[in-house]
């Protein structure tokens, strides 16, 4: 059996949401990045067990909120000794904004899994580009990288549109399977 670890900063509650989509789909352990950047220093270790890790941030003026980066940069000690190559990572992203440049942290997290070494699994799903097609398809938004979320700024967590949560869910599934097939 393989373990997925998702890691995320959220600070409104939104990427926490969606956060527990994605765990739910992947039966993975979550672990919170604090308000200070900080996460629990065993879940370090939980991180260096895991199979898979999906990284989940906000997008915040273009990119990770310093928050997460604070924990990026905490990772280069992982960097240093190599101890997450080889390891599946996958991403999602939620604004407030339809496009809100979700795609640049998207790229960056992706970065970010690639500079430890790791092997980054797309979103694997076609987008729902058709006429017929509403927020309550999975992949409305078109993505390809990682996840995208739209979560209006003045909308509650529990007003996260039906088809990014299901997006989020399928991307949990599709990332914890591939970490099954390649540790297998």
């Amino acid at each position: 059996m393989t373990q997925s670890v998702v890691v995320y900063f959220s600070g409104y509650g939104h990427t926490k949401r969606v956060a527990e989509c994605v765990a739910e789909g992947a039966r993975a352990q979550l672990i919170a990045v604090d308000a200070e950047g900080s996460i629990p220093e065993a879940a370090w270790d939980t991180l260096d067990a895991a199979d898979a890790i999906l990284f989940g941030a906000p997008t915040y003026m273009g990119t990770v909120p310093w928050q997460f980066k604070k924990f990026a940069d905490a990772t280069s000690k992982k960097w240093f000794t190599r101890a997450w190559q080889d390891k599946v990572f996958g991403g999602f992203t939620n604004s407030a904004s339809l496009n809100g440049d979700k795609q640049v942290t998207l790229i960056t997290l992706q970065t970010l899994a690639s500079q430890h070494g790791g092997i980054w699994v797309s979103l694997g799903q076609p987008p729902s580009n058709s006429k017929a097609a509403s927020r309550n398809d999975a992949n409305n938004l078109g993505g390809s990288v990682g996840v995208l979320v739209q979560s209006p700024s003045d909308a509650s967590a529990d007003e996260i549109s039906v088809g990014d949560l299901e997006t989020a869910r399928l991307y949990g599934v599709r990332v914890s399977e591939i970490a099954r097939r390649l540790r297998g």
